[in-house]
């Protein structure tokens, strides 16, 4: 066999194969000794069949069988002769099958990039801490209230927070447009769910009061042809209701999985549940935050098959989170560019995650795992049973051991970098890093 290889551009390799001719035409008369062997035909005894016979009825299915193997298996063995690390399945293109003749073809395919990773103790990372206080739970505590709450109609005027029914119609220069008319829609004051200005505009409105509002489209509104354009709105308000909010009783702590009868007990429940996920929203943001400054300062090539597999993974995971497990949704009909940029971050993220771990021989930690399992239980009415399920299962168990081998990676990044520490409050410690950081930049610009 053969082989030369071209790199043709970043990660792409060219890789041409000859397979001697001999080699196919003893493969293809090993086939056909076997079929002679094992194959019936009418008019001839089991085992007697000429090999002739076979090759003039099945020699052509025979050759192509035997040609499909052989491709599959010079591509692998030349792959491991010449020391290459394909990221994904080839594209195989046959220059030359034709029999009695050397077998030839190109395989084009992407390798893994070589890695260096830059020196870390440069990244500058900061850590943030916070506290949970008395009017944290309280305000906790009042968010789930109206969540349960009751609307009872009002005859008064609207205010921020009531919910208000109403029919509505948009139109721009006096043409209504698609998707700006609604009947019968209840939309809660204050929610920011429609455009700025719509919302406030309807404070102080009545129950059978017309409204006209004008606003504007935002900048970076997700329908094209409505960008920054001014609109009026024509809404009917059919009725105001303002909230009820439930009495602190056991019957609104079941609702939340609780038992308990008193307040005080509630409440604790409250400050456990704040202080799980206060521990989670630090550890995500800093995990964020190292990873985004591994990128930064590894950059790197990524193969496009990768990115591929990964964006797949992200389609079916979103069909799964909006249509649920049985949805009939084709996660295909989902526009690729939706979920590249994060494709190709979580792809990079997890090339430069593992040559951390090969770089600096981390291994998992087995007792880390079992913490993490006994956590992870804490939220189910029997965590031992939970336990024992997640030791139970191979493929769970080796996700959360792949969890917590990242963390440890971020612990030794942290490690090494210049890390400030900061204090911040429950309600800013749990914003996503993203919304976070749109809040300090809007701040910044006041």
């Amino acid at each position: 066999m053969q082989v030369s290889v071209e790199t043709t551009s970043g990660l792409e390799r060219q890789m041409t194969i000859t397979v001697p001719a001999e080699r196919i035409d003893q493969d293809v008369d090993k086939q056909v000794m076997q079929q002679a062997r094992t194959r019936r035909m009418d008019g001839f005894r089991p085992g007697k069949v000429p090999p002739k016979v076979i090759k003039r009825m099945y020699g052509d299915a025979i050759r192509y069988d035997v040609l499909n193997r052989v491709v599959q298996e010079s591509f692998y063995k030349a792959v491991q002769q010449e020391e290459l690390k394909p990221a994904g399945g080839p594209s195989i293109d046959l220059k030359n099958d034709k029999e009695g003749e050397d077998l030839q073809f190109v395989a084009t395919f992407e390798v893994y990039p070589q890695i260096e990773l830059a020196d870390f103790s440069s990244a500058e990372i900061t850590k943030q801490s916070a506290e949970i206080k008395d009017e944290d739970v309280d305000q906790m505590i009042e968010t789930l209230r109206k969540q349960q709450a009751n609307w009872v109609e009002v005859e008064r005027a609207a205010e921020d927070g009531d919910r208000l029914r109403i029919d509505f119609e948009g139109f721009i220069d006096g043409e209504a447009f698609d998707g700006g008319k609604a009947e019968g829609m209840d939309l809660v004051l204050g929610s920011n769910s429609m455009i700025p200005g719509f919302e406030a505009g309807l404070i102080g409105a009545t129950a059978g009061a017309d409204v006209e509002l004008n606003v504007t489209f935002p900048e970076d509104y997700h329908a094209e042809n409505l960008k920054g354009k001014p609109a009026v709105f024509k809404v009917k308000v059919q009725s105001v209701s303002g909230s009820e909010l439930p009495e602190l009783n056991t019957e609104f702590f079941a609702k939340f999985g609780i038992e308990a009868t008193e307040a005080d007990a509630f409440r604790a429940e409250v400050r456990k549940n704040m202080e799980r996920e206060l521990k989670h929203a630090l550890k995500t943001k800093l995990k964020e935050q190292v990873f985004n400054k591994l990128v930064e300062l590894n950059g790197i090539d990524v193969p496009a098959a990768l990115i591929d597999e990964e964006i797949d993974n992200l389609r079916r995971q979103a069909v799964q989170q909006f249509g649920g497990p049985n949805s009939q949704i084709d996660p295909n009909t989902l526009p690729k560019e939706m979920f590249e940029a994060q494709a190709k971050r979580r792809v990079t993220v997890g090339l430069l995650v593992q040559e951390v771990v090969k770089a600096s021989e981390v291994k998992v930690d087995d007792e880390r795992v079992q913490q993490t399992i006994a956590e992870m239980a804490e939220t189910y009415q029997e965590p031992q049973q939970v336990i024992e399920w997640y030791n139970g299962n191979e493929q769970i168990l080796n996700q959360i051991k792949s969890m917590v081998l990242e963390d440890q990676v971020v612990d030794q990044l942290v490690a090494s970098a210049k890390v400030s520490e900061t204090e911040v409050s429950y309600e800013e410690a749990i914003k996503p890093a993203q919304q976070a950081a749109e809040t300090a930049d809007a701040e910044a610009g006041e």
